[in-house]
């Protein structure tokens, strides 16, 4: 899966560890009191067309993510608001010795 998502895009894995990304940009206030952030983040208004790319690599993978798993691990992940989150449940539902639990128990 990793290798997938970095073939879409060098950032996506960034993602999935970090979360989504923020876009930021150099604070220019004139006087940059000591203490105060080097960068802000941009307002959505502000943005670039690369900006809304990188901004919107969470909904990429959300869409990957989504298309990979099957209708027991997707009623699981569908109310994670971040692909890192989906990527938590996954993993923690894949790792669940209980077939009943993960709903793969052969009847």
């Amino acid at each position: 899966m990793q290798a997938h998502l970095a073939a879409q895009d060098d950032d996506m894995w960034f993602v999935i560890t970090d979360g989504p990304m923020k876009i930021m940009k150099a604070n220019t206030a004139i006087a940059i009191t000591e203490g105060a952030p080097q960068w802000v983040e941009k307002s959505i208004f502000e943005y670039t067309t690369e900006d809304n790319t990188k901004a919107n690599l969470d909904n990429v993978e959300k869409e990957i993510l989504y298309k990979t798993l099957d209708k027991n691990i997707f009623s699981k992940i569908k109310t994670c608001a971040t692909a890192k989150e989906i990527c938590e449940k996954f993993v923690g539902a894949v790792a669940d010795p209980d077939p009943v639990s993960r709903g793969t128990a052969e009847v």
